[in-house]
């Protein structure tokens, strides 16, 4: 059974739960259910019963579509402080997305019911969640306007800078962008195959724009990359 006192110290680092106030917080902690999954482990997949809603204590997960014939657009990623499987609070009853495990990852996962009802009692909570809702709403708007009208270029410059933003850390030959990610991965981000990513990573390089690091990138010219999209 969840400790509640060690889900409620996981809890005060989730973003959306920062104005829900310490009752709120402890009537949650007593409905959570803390769940390990490991690398590559999927969370649910498109057709599963929509019944609850997630927040990451620790690792990191892709949120992404997937077609039949093994196709995969990545959505997003969420990493600690991060809530996922929302979309259960307005009435979606199944999944339409995937949700995986990239990395070993400790979820705080609480039944839509319960977690209504506490919203039900706390103004704060409800306005933030429908904050996170729309600004969710707001990013995948973003998200299809740059797969519809940017080239690939533009695309992959752009989605560098973001993981550089998320994940960056200073090197001495630029932004390093602190994670592991393949030419697959890269191409699933921006609606592009892997050979094609590969090859505009490699017209980045002669450009001097990015330095590879085995699967690491180190952005170089932030300035010159932002000027493509």
């Amino acid at each position: 059974m969840t400790d509640p006192k060690r889900t409620l110290w996981y809890l005060k680092k989730v973003a959306v739960l920062a104005e829900a106030g310490p009752d709120v917080l402890a009537r949650l902690s007593e409905k959570v259910e803390l769940r390990e999954v490991r690398r590559r482990d999927v969370v649910y997949l498109p057709g599963d019963p929509s019944r609850s809603l997630y927040f990451v204590c620790g690792g990191r997960l892709k949120i992404c579509k997937v077609t039949r014939d093994g196709k995969s657009l990545t959505l997003g990623y969420c990493g600690p402080g991060d809530m996922f499987g929302e979309t259960c609070l307005v009435g979606i009853a199944a999944r339409t997305e995937m949700a995986e495990a990239v990395e070993n990852a400790l979820l705080a996962e609480v039944d839509k019911g319960d977690f209504e009802r506490i919203l039900a009692t706390s103004a704060p909570l409800a306005t933030a969640v429908a904050r996170a809702v729309i600004a969710r709403r707001h990013d995948l708007e973003n998200k299809l306007e740059a797969l519809v009208f940017r080239d690939v270029s533009a695309k992959l410059a752009e989605q560098l800078i973001k993981l550089a933003d998320e994940y960056g850390v200073d090197d001495v030959r630029g932004k390093l962008v602190a994670m592991k990610i393949t030419h697959q991965e890269l191409a699933n981000l921006i609606g592009s195959t892997r050979e094609t990513v590969s090859l505009t990573l490699s017209q980045f390089k002669r450009r001097r724009l990015i330095v590879t690091d085995g699967r690491k990138v180190i952005l170089s010219d932030l300035t010159a990359l932002r000027a493509l999209f």
